[in-house]
């Protein structure tokens, strides 16, 4: 039959369950239609791309539309395909068929219309999403198609295609138990982060009573390095895939660029590259040797110098004036402007520039320190190579330059008490005749040197207690001597400062921004100091009191420590701590922040919503409460940042000084409203009355009214 006899055929066809080809333009939606809910854009594009690729594999069913007279009008309604009909319009909209295509249907005059649209729409069962993802799955393995065909032939998008194909390749006994009830869509989700099938089920062999999606993806992954991390950082992904690695990603969850599979491999890479650049220091400055490491070596145990200050060359001090001028001519001509234009903002790079290189020259490394020195260069916290520089080594110390010499010809030997009873040639010196000694031109006994000296500690100690500036002096000079120059004992009070390994106990806090800013102190008060401990105390001596006062400070604050241990019983100590912290008045909003990693992915989920409900609202945490424990740490980090939220250990407490005022100010109010409600005031004088009343209670002299 043609295409034209079957166009005539379906113009007068309306007999019951007869099959005939109806233009596309005389289908209309069906008013009796079951579905008042109208389809989805995305399952239209899904039913067009489908009749694309296969066609229309079942009949659409129709009811011809009948006139005020019972008499058909040549249009038909559609009582079952109505989704098909509406893929057919976008396909001819977009000039991919005709308007007038012709669609197979069935006629049927006998069901009510309404009640097989119902039916059409719930008697049937959905494909387990299972074998959903197994027969995509066949498709890319048994047809070869890749991810942008099966997308195209089924009207979704190739992300989704690729997240059914990776759930598709779980491991079959995993699969299994996916389709028995015993796993969630998102347990098979986190399983499928990986391909390894023996890697997924001795995870699922080996869960206990917690199955949350994230512990899989933690377990699953506990090998691997995440793209976030510094190491991947510092090498990059492209890097890291020429050298033979492989990069894991997560297809159902933000993965931040995935994980790197071997972590061997990438910290070879990251040791390679930073033995690259600590070579590159090394010939450039001219150190005797330079050493790698991932992690910085505290405990490296050498001693460490600082660059001294130099003076600039003539040429040099011209060229910063000149930089400072030019520096000071831009600001001044452009103090008030809101925004600079680019080519002024150029001109302020160059002098900037110029003056930042040549207060770099200020300081440097003595020669002879450097050619016995060495570098350290570290990965810092954030991917970037770090050098630290002025390390010597016990084998490269000078002899003498640090310790102690005895003067020749003083041997003794000392008893328990530190009383000496023998000298050098093996004569005993306790109860020797002081005149003989005198007779023959020897020195002074030890005994007697020890008593002279008992003396002279004790007239030093009353002093000093009537000098508290240069107690200042002595006490600053003992601390630096310790904490600048190691094992030189340099100081005689008798003061011990002592410092906690703080990356002991928080792993990366040197690392933090804090942690950045107290080593640039310290480097930087390093830098100012005498080479030799023997010129410290003179150093610290012709500095002003503002600058004694500011070291005092600095080798005071590394003593600090306000670290709570499980075992230890210190409630005084951390109460003098939290005294300390109101005293400086410590904000730690500026030092940290409250983030999945350093605190809300180590909670439960009860103390998330209450930091939650504290920092933002009732209702955030209301929304947040039926979250997964990572989907709701990872929500809970956006909604209190920027809010300055603190968990209650890092808060400073109220001063309570101030505390007792305020309540003393309340006090002094409610007594003096009572005062003024149990009398009648005259009513020229009720208001100066109440100004001095309000200046009483706030502590101020009452201002003087003038009588009217």
């Amino acid at each position: 039959m043609s295409t034209n006899e079957t166009r005539a055929k379906t113009a007068t066809a309306s007999e019951n369950g007869t099959e005939v080809f109806i233009p596309l333009n005389k289908l209309k939606k069906s008013p009796r239609n079951a579905r008042k809910t109208p389809h989805s854009e995305a399952i239209i594009e899904a039913y067009a791309a489908s009749i694309a690729a296969k066609g229309i594999f079942q009949n659409l069913v129709i009811e011809p539309e009948l006139d005020g007279e019972g008499a058909e009008t040549g249009f038909y309604f559609v009582s079952i395909g109505e989704g098909r009909r509406l893929a057919q319009l976008l396909r001819a909209k977009r000039k991919q068929i005709k308007k007038t295509e012709p669609i197979r249907c069935v006629v049927d005059t006998v069901n009510d219309a309404h009640e097989i649209s119902l039916d059409e729409n719930i008697t049937r069962e959905a494909m387990h999403p299972a074998d959903q993802f197994e027969a995509f799955r066949e498709l890319h393995e048994e047809r070869g198609w890749g991810a942008e065909e099966i997308a195209a032939r089924f009207g979704i998008t190739a992300h989704v295609v690729r997240q059914r194909l990776r759930l598709g390749a779980v491991s079959p006994k995993l699969m299994q138990v996916y389709r028995d009830g015993d796993l969630t869509l998102d347990h098979l989700m986190a399983f499928a982060i990986t391909d390894d099938h023996a890697r997924q089920e001795h995870v699922f062999d080996n869960l206990a009573y917690n199955r949350e999606p994230y512990i899989i993806r933690r377990e699953l992954t506990r090998t691997h390095v995440a793209a976030t991390d510094r190491r991947a950082i510092f090498i990059g992904a492209e890097a890291y895939l020429e050298a033979g690695g492989a990069i894991l990603r997560d297809l159902f969850t933000e993965d931040r660029g995935g994980f790197y599979e071997d972590a061997a491999l990438l910290d070879r890479l990251v040791i390679a590259k930073l033995q690259g650049i600590a070579e590159t220091v090394r010939q450039a400055e001219g150190w005797k040797w330079a050493d790698v490491h991932i992690d910085y070596p505290h405990a490296n145990g050498l001693r460490r110098t600082y660059p001294q200050p130099v003076d600039l060359s003539e040429e040099d001090k011209a060229a910063y004036a000149t930089a400072s001028d030019e520096f000071n001519r831009l600001t001044k001509e452009w103090d008030s402007a809101e925004e600079l234009p680019d080519d002024v903002d150029q001109s302020f790079g160059k002098p900037e520039a110029e003056i930042e290189r040549i207060d770099a020259l200020r300081h440097a490394y003595d020669p002879d320190i450097v050619s016995r020195g060495g570098v350290f260069v570290v990965l810092s916290h954030d991917g970037t190579a770090r050098i630290e520089r002025g390390f010597i080594r016990a084998e490269d110390e000078q002899a003498g330059s640090e310790a102690e010499t005895r003067p020749e010809g003083e041997d003794y030997a000392a008893n328990d008490d530190g009383e000496i009873i023998q000298d050098g040639n093996g004569s005993e010196s306790v109860g020797g005749n002081d005149e003989e000694a005198e007779d023959d031109g020897k020195p002074l006994s030890d005994l007697l040197i020890r008593d002279l000296t008992a003396h002279r500690t004790l007239g030093l100690r009353l002093a000093l207690g009537e000098q508290p500036d240069i107690a200042l002096v002595a006490v600053t000079h003992t601390l630096a001597a310790q904490t600048f120059y190691q094992g030189a004992e340099a100081h005689c009070l008798e003061i011990r400062p002592t410092s906690v390994y703080l990356a002991g106990h928080a792993d990366g806090i040197e690392d933090t921004a804090a942690g950045k800013a107290l080593a640039d102190r310290h480097a930087g008060w390093a830098a100012d100091m005498p080479r030799d401990v023997a010129d410290l105390w003179g150093f610290i001596a012709s500095l002003d009191h503002a600058s004694v006062i500011a070291m005092f400070a600095h080798c005071a604050s590394l003593t600090v420590n306000a670290v709570k241990q499980p075992w230890e019983r210190k409630p005084r100590a951390h109460a003098t701590a939290d005294r300390l912290a109101t005293a400086v008045n410590l904000d730690m909003t500026a030092h940290w922040t409250p983030t999945v990693r350093t605190y809300l992915g180590r909670i439960t989920k009860a103390h998330i919503l209450d930091a939650v409900r504290e920092a933002a609202s009732e209702e955030a945490a209301d929304r947040l409460s039926d979250l997964k424990k990572q989907p709701m740490a990872e929500v809970a980090e956006q909604l209190l940042a920027g809010t300055g939220w603190l968990p209650a250990v890092l808060r400073t407490p109220e001063p309570a000084v101030f505390a007792e005022r305020q309540d003393e100010e309340g006090d002094a109010r409610s007594a003096v409203v009572a005062e003024l409600e149990s009398e009648d005031p005259e009513p020229d004088t009720t208001n100066a009355t109440l100004a001095d009343s309000s200046a009483l209670a706030e502590g101020r002299e009452p201002f003087n009214i003038a009588a009217e």
